[in-house]
C-alpha cells in the first residue's frame, strides 16, 4: 500500500507541473477559461464517482450538493455572518453533516430507487431555491459576494484566467488523491466488501449503514468542493445549479470516463468539454454527438474510456497473449 501511495504522490507531483504547464503556454483567456470550467466539473464527477465505486450507488440528485455550496456562501456572505474564509470551511462541513444525515436513511434504499430518490429530493432543493426569492433571488438567482481579498490574496489577481485554472487543478490534484487514500485504507475495503456482499459484511459483523453513509457525505463535499469554485469563478448562483440536468451532466461524464478508477471522471469532463465547446462550434448538434459517443462507450466499453486504455495497455503486452480468451 505504501508503493501505490508512493506512485499516486509521483503521479500527482507530475500532474500538478502539467497544470503549470497548461496555465504558463496556454495564452487564451477563452481557452484557460474552458479548461477551468472542465476541471471544475471534473471535481464534481469525482464525487458522483466515488459514491459510484465504494457503494455501488447511482447518484441523480447531487447537483443538491453543488447548488447549496454556491447558495450557503451567497446566504452567509450576504448576512455576514463570518469571514470569506470561515464560510468556506462552515458550509463544506454543513455540506457533509447534510450528506451524512442523508445517507443514513437512503443508502438503504436499493438500486434505482436510490437514484429516484436522490432525482427526487434534488428537485425539491431546486423548486425551494426557486420560490424562496426573499433569500435566493428565485429564478433570477443571487450575487456571491466574494469579498476583495480571500486566504490573504487579492480577488482582482485570484480572479485571473490563469490564476482560476491553477486553483481549480491543485485542488482537483487534491482531491483526487485524498479520495485514492481513501480508497486504500481499512474504510475503504470495508465499503467496497459492503458494496460488494451487503449481507455476508453484516454476518461477518459489520456495520454497513453508517459506512455507506459516510461515503455518500464525502462525494457530496467532494462535489461541494465544485460548487464553491463555481460560485467564485461567475460571483452568482442560481437554481439552475440545482437542476437534476446538472446531476445528469455530471453522471454522463462519470459513465464515459469510467468510475472503477478515480481518475475515470476526470477523462469523461475534458472529453465532454472537448464535445461541447470545441466540436459545439463545428457542429449544432454536439449534444447528440456526445451522446452517441456515449451509447458507443457504454455498448463497447462499459467501464469507459479508462478501462478502454486499460485494456488496449495489456493487450500490447506479449507475456500470456497466446493463451488468453478473447475479451468481452
Amino acid at each position: 500500500m505504501n508503493m501505490s501511495m508512493s506512485r499516486v504522490s509521483i503521479l500527482s507531483v507530475l500532474t500538478l507541473i502539467l497544470g503549470v504547464g497548461i496555465m504558463t503556454f496556454v495564452t487564451s483567456s477563452s481557452l484557460l477559461a474552458m479548461f477551468t470550467q472542465a476541471v471544475v466539473y471534473a471535481i464534481s464527477a469525482l464525487g458522483v464517482g466515488f459514491l459510484l465505486r465504494q457503494n455501488g450507488l447511482v447518484s441523480f440528485g447531487h447537483a443538491l450538493f453543488f447548488g447549496a455550496a454556491g447558495y450557503g456562501m451567497g446566504v452567509i456572505l450576504q448576512l455576514e455572518w463570518m469571514s470569506a474564509e470561515a464560510a468556506i470551511f462552515a458550509v463544506l462541513g454543513g455540506l457533509a453533516v447534510m450528506g451524512f444525515l442523508m445517507g443514513l436513511v437512503i443508502v438503504r434504499v436499493p438500486g434505482i430507487a436510490f437514484g429516484m430518490l436522490t432525482l427526487a429530493i434534488g428537485q425539491m432543493a431546486y423548486l425551494l431555491a426557486t420560490r424562496a426569492t426573499g433569500m435566493t433571488g428565485g429564478t433570477d438567482g443571487m450575487s456571491v459576494a466574494w469579498p476583495n481579498e480571500v486566504f490573504g490574496f487579492s480577488q482582482s489577481v485570484l480572479l485571473k484566467p490563469a490564476v482560476l485554472f491553477m486553483i481549480a487543478w491543485v485542488l482537483m490534484v487534491v482531491v483526487t488523491y485524498i479520495l485514492l487514500w481513501v480508497i486504500r485504507t481499512r474504510f475503504g475495503a470495508i465499503t467496497e466488501a459492503i458494496r460488494d456482499n451487503e449481507e455476508r459484511a453484516r454476518f461477518i459483523g459489520i456495520t454497513t449503514t453508517v459506512p455507506r453513509a459516510l461515503i455518500f457525505a464525502i462525494s457530496g463535499v467532494v462535489t461541494g468542493i465544485a460548487g464553491l469554485l463555481s460560485s467564485f469563478n461567475t460571483g452568482f448562483v442560481s437554481p439552475e445549479n440545482l437542476h437534476w440536468s446538472v446531476s445528469a451532466i455530471t453522471l454522463l461524464m462519470v459513465v464515459v470516463g469510467g468510475f472503477k478508477r478515480p481518475v475515470g471522471p476526470i477523462i469523461g469532463a475534458i472529453v465532454y468539454f472537448l464535445f461541447k465547446d470545441l466540436l459545439g462550434e463545428y457542429a449544432t448538434h454536439s449534444n447528440a454527438i456526445f451522446g452517441a459517443a456515449l451509447i458507443a462507450v457504454i455498448v463497447f466499453s462499459p467501464d469507459g474510456i479508462i478501462g478502454a486504455i486499460e485494456r488496449a495497455f495489456k493487450g500490447k503486452k506479449p507475456a500470456g497473449a497466446a493463451h488468453q480468451p478473447i475479451s468481452h
